[in-house]
């Protein structure tokens, strides 16, 4: 492990930092994301929680043009999510996809694959390139995260389906509890994907109109419909439709791996490698759906000291699927120079030397990146497919 990774402290459980948003220790050393674990694997009575599932699909069963509404990208979770209802309850849903503009051909069969053998509904919305380029770079200045448009689309564009159809139940997939202290399990509670949790997670504090103040101007003006997709439905018209949106993972225990096998099995679902990730770390098949994901986790490791790799074997850590001492070893491969950066340099029009400048200005203490010798990645398989700003045509 680097210099700069070692002088981190870490949870003695999971090995995660003292740099991961929303950690705390305890005595022990034990993060609190940990202890949550452990009310979810102990004291969790999921069997009420499946009856509380039970008793909400049919409250909305056969009301509606649908049952409810599946928020999709192709990913494990989504994945999942989408055969468990169909092949636990037999709902008719209507499975909404917001296209972020990174899907890699994998998740397009994959996709294609699921919709045919589950026999489903589906819309699809790919958003305004132009104004996503500008979003990206935006939220990138801003946030140091260029994901704004996807994580507000991904979160509120179904939403608005939901409005506009008139179904009222909202069916997503893990909880938030999974993985960070935002939400957790020690109030056995039902976690919501509201409003609340959109402003607080998704949206980085930024609303749709706060970024139509942002990027338009007298010399490149865009049009505030151009926002549209992004931005989270009235109150007034979710209580209007009586909505009901949740985590499937607040009513039976959330698995990765156990859930890829399944869909592997059932769908002929199939996994890939990221660039963040060698495909031997990454067996939750985390983030196989978005070619900038290498980029997202580049930054990630630039600021906090940590990436990827370092959050799967946490993971697998809490549920005794990988020693301590490997973890380590492997945990040292995180901070990869991905290939996806300069793609992403060329969508936003930066230098890597910008890019790093912006990067800096954010870094959370301790950890103290070395800028100037990056470690490059290997480049993955279909990177040549990737669409590129300087193409010709």
């Amino acid at each position: 492990m680097n210099t700069a990774m070692k002088k981190l402290k870490r949870c003695t459980r999971c090995l995660l930092p003292e740099t991961y948003e929303t950690i705390e220790f305890d005595a022990n050393g034990v993060c609190n994301i940990c202890r949550s674990w452990e009310i979810k694997a102990d004291q969790i009575d999921w069997g009420a929680r499946k009856t509380l599932l039970d008793q909400l699909i049919e409250k909305y069963r056969g009301k509606y043009d649908y049952d409810c509404i599946v928020p999709f990208s192709g990913g494990k979770d989504s994945t999942y999510q989408l055969y468990y209802l169909v092949k636990e309850y037999g709902v008719k849903p209507l499975v909404v996809r917001f296209n972020h503009g990174f899907m890699r051909p994998t998740i397009e069969e994959n996709c294609t694959r699921t919709f045919k053998k589950l026999g489903v509904d589906v819309i699809e919305f790919t958003p305004n390139w132009k104004i996503v380029k500008r979003l990206m770079l935006e939220s990138f200045r801003r946030k140091t995260d260029f994901c704004w448009h996807c994580h507000t689309g991904i979160y509120s564009y179904p939403m608005q389906i939901a409005v506009k159809f008139n179904v009222p139940l909202i069916i997503w997939g893990e909880p938030q509890a999974e993985i960070t202290a935002y939400y957790d399990y020690l109030n056995d509670e039902i976690e919501y994907e509201d409003e609340k949790k959109f402003n607080m997670i998704r949206n980085l504090g930024i609303s749709a109109d706060d970024m139509y103040g942002m990027i338009n101007s007298p010399e490149d003006p865009i049009d505030r419909r151009d926002l549209a997709p992004f931005t989270y439905p009235a109150l007034k018209d979710l209580k209007r439709i009586g909505y009901a949106s949740v985590c499937l993972g607040s009513f039976i225990p959330w698995d990765y791996e156990k859930h890829v096998k399944v869909i592997k099995e059932e769908l002929g679902w199939r996994t890939d490698e990221v660039e963040s990730a060698p495909i031997a770390v990454n067996t939750t098949c985390e983030k196989i759906e978005c070619f900038m994901q290498g980029t997202r986790d580049y930054i990630k490791y630039l600021k906090r000291g940590y990436s990827r790799i370092t959050q799967i074997n946490a993971m697998k850590l809490r549920r005794g699927r990988i020693s301590l001492e490997e973890a380590e070893r492997l945990n040292e491969l995180d901070g990869r120079r991905p290939e996806s950066l300069d793609i992403f340099l060329g969508y936003v029009g930066l230098t890597e030397q910008e890019f790093n400048e912006i990067v800096s200005g954010m870094v959370i203490p301790p950890f103290d990146p070395d800028f100037d010798h990056p470690v490059r990645g290997e480049p993955l398989w279909d990177a040549i497919k990737w669409y590129r700003e300087d193409e010709p045509g």
